[in-house]
């Protein structure tokens, strides 16, 4: 199974950028789909964006779209999120994980285990 590791969180004010990374351990890290998930504060862990295996293709939920864009590298085994424009709102703890598809199961997670993800603090 591939192991997960995000970073690049931190605290900004609102309307502020972040850019977010997941390395995966696995060269095989080209063969999955891929997203990231936020779990704000007493709430359960829901999808962001979604990518396909080669990057053509992305969704995103409402609430993010036209302020965040995911990305992926396979040869550096890599998932970004760059996000602008934050929000208080926004204010999550931000993971990675293989996704099965892009459509009808694009925010059911493929792997059991999680990395221990990103804290994203969003003042106003």
């Amino acid at each position: 199974q591939v192991q997960l590791a995000e970073s690049g969180g931190g605290s900004v004010q609102a309307g502020g950028s972040l850019r977010l990374s997941c390395a995966a351990s696995k060269d095989t890290f080209n063969s999955y789909a891929m997203g990231w998930f936020r779990r704000a504060p007493g709430k359960e862990r829901r999808i962001v964006a979604s990518i396909s295996r080669n990057g053509d293709a992305t969704r995103y939920v409402n609430s993010v779209k036209g302020r965040f864009t995911i990305s992926r590298d396979n040869a550096k085994n890599t998932v970004y999120l760059q996000m602008n424009s934050l929000k208080p709102e926004d204010t999550a703890t931000y993971y990675c994980n293989a996704v099965f598809d892009l459509q009808n199961n694009y925010d059911v997670p493929r792997f059991n285990s999680w990395g221990q993800g990103t804290q994203v603090t969003v003042s106003s």
